[in-house]
């Protein structure tokens, strides 16, 4: 897995969006057992946080030391630095594993395979996400500009998986159809130019070129913003799979077809 967010981990933290708790309770529906729960590339502890209420145990991985230095601490929330391919988890711990906005980063053999080995009988798995976010036609035209001609060259190879809604991973689940989410927001242009410097193409422009891609239009958004908040729309995306017990074969075969 790629460490490409270290870097900005306060910034991360302060201007990621959240999923809403709609979202979370429908993943809960679909969980029978409500022991452990464990969210992979946890990064600042949104999701881990949000399952808490619902779980006895909350464990969370990253790979950041500094993503973890800057996540929600709570109780019942246990946070630990390790990779997804080797999670470091006794077989048949959990009732829910989770993965939100990173699941393209993995190596999807080796991370399914934990997966696999880690759900127990009953065991859940859920991967959350999303999408280039919607602000209007006119701003609309300088993010999306901001997005495939400025950055096109700087996003790795693997953000395609996001580009796609995530519905090309290979998905060796017995998978329920998701229902589909959007999140709305008010942000105001501190908060716009924030999110905006998280993109890890930001910071591989920067570390190529020098300069910050998103000064390139600051100005222009800033314009167009105002000084108050505008209204945000950002897509959601949701696969949830319970464990198979042909999982090899199934992977296999969903690999092949990928």
């Amino acid at each position: 897995m790629k460490d490409n967010f270290s870097a900005q981990a306060s910034d991360y933290a302060r201007f990621r969006p959240h999923y809403p708790a709609e979202m979370i309770q429908y993943i809960m529906i679909n969980v029978a057992q409500h022991q452990n729960a464990l969210d992979v590339a946890t990064g600042n502890g949104q999701v881990a946080a949000a399952l808490s209420p619902y779980f006895k145990e909350v464990y969370a991985v990253d790979i950041s030391e500094q993503q973890l230095a800057n996540a929600t601490q709570l109780y019942n929330v246990h946070y630990k630095v390790a990779s997804a391919e080797d999670l470091g988890f006794e077989d048949g711990t959990f009732d829910l594993i989770t993965v939100a906005q990173a699941i393209h980063w993995f190596d999807f053999t080796a991370f399914y395979k934990e997966v696999n080995r880690l759900l127990n009988s009953n065991g859940v798995f859920a991967v959350l996400g999303y999408g280039l976010f919607s602000a209007g036609l006119e701003a609309d035209k300088v993010l999306h500009h901001l997005y495939r001609e400025i950055l096109g060259a700087y996003w790795d190879e693997e953000r395609r998986y996001l580009d796609e809604n995530y519905s090309t991973i290979p998905f060796p689940f017995a998978e329920i159809v998701a229902q589909k989410f959007e999140n709305r927001f008010s942000w105001n242009v501190e908060q716009l130019l924030g999110y905006l410097n998280t993109w890890s193409a930001v910071q591989h422009y920067i570390n190529k070129n020098g300069i910050n891609p998103v000064d390139l239009v600051k100005a222009e958004l800033q314009t167009i913003w105002g000084r108050g908040e505008k209204g945000v729309v950002l897509p959601l995306l949701l696969r949830i799979g319970r464990k198979v017990y042909f999982f090899f074969a199934y992977f296999i075969l969903l690999t092949i077809v990928v």
